[in-house]
């Protein structure tokens, strides 16, 4: 059997991927075949891999950090949130149903288990380590019965865990501390230690109170990671509501031509793979905004209407706030607008949707002359095409099917001026296709904006994980973490009370 290791954290966004993608690369770089792994995760921000499976978008990103193709063997239980209070199961890639929180943590996930330990069994069979992510915190005791992808698969498989706790956000020593004191004596004993995420400032400041870490639990802190900026690649959160005011990181090149692009993405309920518009913001001179507001659309050359998971529910969202509105009146106007996915089937004529939202037959904004009706078979697919003039890479995951009646050809879905619609994510990936793309918006928006000939988003996602990489390497004990990950945790751990309750 591989070595392992489990990264959890105190809490979410504590920065478990990230964490797990750099030491993914670093091992890369010693020469060990290496995969990642996730048992269940609950992301809107999801890919298709190349046998038609989908998973999440983070474990994606970390088999690119471990220069292999993704499976669904890296992530086999994927929940997609539909609601506050349920989410598709999507399991081995496939939906398989919806539940909600309690049918699923009421027997279902248990079920799951032996799903999960097959997969990671297999991974470990064929890979020299593979490196798992957990979810959330392992402390959440509520929960801990029916867990497959903390302690549960830590316990399960062996693995040692290693615990990430994001200093910036203060508290980071009781959160280690408790995090570990409501743990059963079982799973304690593989807790092997700690890891501090995004410090900033001397550390030597803060090597006394590690000390004091040390002396309470009995377990080392195995590095500290200094905060950097524009790691936050392939979020796993979709459940925000709003993300008005926040921009995606850009570039610091200075635009090549005299203006900038602003582009402005509606922050629609339930947003799925927002992580299109990372590589607009990569261009140098783009700046990305999300928007909640139809005067904050005033001022932008494009305006994009990302994926959702609840095409209905955005869309009255939309008309809720004004926004709908202000779009109708901007496609009129001739002003750029880019639909992706649901967003597509948002500016068509007509939906029928008798499988997500249940609502039935539903007018759209009337901009693009598509229908769409919602089928039960998921499409899953990762087509390529060409569009400008340019080879276009993309991968497809909805259930909408759309009837295209006008309009040109754009993609599989259409444009009407300057209004564009398409189901494929991450076309904006292909370089040349980008470019081709900002050229016409600049000029319909009449911007002097002028793409960079030279940005390639590849290279820009291979420097990030580079940059992950460098992390480990010059901020962990590695050895250790070499030995953590070929040996599992420590011998003779100590118990820290009062342990999980009964």
């Amino acid at each position: 059997m591989s070595g392992g290791l489990l990264v959890a954290g105190t809490t979410s966004d504590a920065g478990k991927s990230v964490v797990t993608a750099g030491i993914c690369r670093w091992l890369v770089r010693q020469g060990v075949k290496v995969a990642p792994f996730k048992a269940q995760n609950m992301s809107l921000n999801s890919f298709v891999t190349r046998e038609g499976a989908e998973i999440g978008r983070a474990q994606a990103m970390q088999a690119q950090a471990c220069r292999v193709e993704p499976t669904a063997l890296m992530n086999p239980v994927l929940l997609k949130p539909g609601s506050e209070q349920s989410s598709q199961v999507v399991l081995m890639g496939k939906p398989v149903g919806e539940l909600s929180a309690r049918g699923y943590h009421g027997g279902r996930q248990q079920q799951l288990l032996g799903t999960v330990l097959e997969c990671l069994a297999e991974l470990r069979g064929t890979y020299d380590a593979v490196i798992c992510e957990g979810a959330g915190s392992p402390a959440e005791i509520n929960l801990r019965r029916t867990d497959i992808v903390n302690m549960g698969i830590a316990r399960n498989a062996g693995l040692p865990v290693l615990v990430v706790g994001d200093i910036d956000r203060g508290g980071v020593f009781a959160s280690f501390f408790g995090t570990v004191a409501l743990l059963s004596d079982e799973d304690q004993r593989l807790v092997a230690g700690f890891l501090v995420n995004k410090f900033r400032g001397d550390v030597s400041l803060l090597e006394p109170g590690l000390d004091m870490l040390h002396g309470l639990t009995g377990r080392r802190t195995y590095g500290v990671l200094p905060f950097r900026h524009g790691l936050g690649i392939d979020e796993e959160d979709g459940l925000r509501v709003s993300l008005r005011g926040t921009v995606r990181e850009s570039n610091t090149a200075p635009p090549l031509g005299e203006d900038v692009l602003r582009v402005a993405v509606c922050a629609i309920p339930l947003m799925s793979n927002f992580t299109d518009v990372d590589a607009l913001a990569a261009e140098p001179g783009v700046v990305v905004r999300f928007v909640d507001r139809p005067e904050e659309l005033s001022d932008a050359d494009l305006v994009v209407i990302p994926g959702t998971r609840g095409t209905v529910k955005a869309l009255e969202w939309l008309r809720e706030r004004g926004l709908a509105e202000a779009l109708v009146r901007r496609a009129a106007e001739q002003r750029p607008i880019l639909g992706v996915c649901g967003g597509f089937q948002i500016l068509g004529e007509h939906i029928e949707d008798e499988v997500e939202s249940r609502k039935g037959a539903v007018d759209g904004l009337g901009v693009l002359p598509v229908r769409v009706r919602f089928a039960r078979e998921k499409t899953l697919t990762r087509p390529v095409g060409e569009a400008l003039g340019e080879r276009v890479e993309g991968y497809e995951i909805h259930h909408g099917v759309a009837e295209v009646t006008g309009g040109g050809a754009f993609l599989d879905g259409c444009r009407v001026g300057q209004t564009w619609g398409t189901h494929w994510h991450g076309s904006l990936e292909s370089d040349g296709f980008r470019r081709a793309f900002l050229r016409e918006v600049a000029a319909a928006a009449g911007r002097r904006f002028v793409p960079a000939p030279d940005t390639s988003f590849a290279a820009l996602r291979e420097e990030q994980l580079e940059r992950l990489g460098d992390l480990i390497e010059e901020h962990a004990d590695t050895d250790a973490l070499w030995r953590l990950i070929e040996s599992g945790a420590p011998q003779g751990l100590p118990f820290i009370p009062p342990g999980a309750p009964a």
